[in-house]
């Protein structure tokens, strides 16, 4: 999950949620989801749940865009 101003040749006032997995933009429930919010399992509650990258050697991690 990744947060954008931007995309599809549009710009917005506020980030809006895109799925990496699916390279979209998502609802805000599939952010729920994603972000575990609620008790909610991305592994489990996801049918598009990936495995986080590992964090670079800055220490950064693949989420740093939020």
């Amino acid at each position: 999950m990744a947060y954008r101003e931007e995309g599809d040749g549009k710009s917005f006032e506020t980030a809006r949620a895109f799925c990496t997995a699916t390279e979209s933009f998502v609802q805000p429930m599939r952010a729920d989801v994603c972000n575990a919010r609620y008790g909610l399992d991305p592994a489990a509650d996801c049918e598009f749940y990936v495995e986080p990258e590992p964090a670079d050697d800055e220490g950064e991690t693949a989420d740093a865009d939020r």
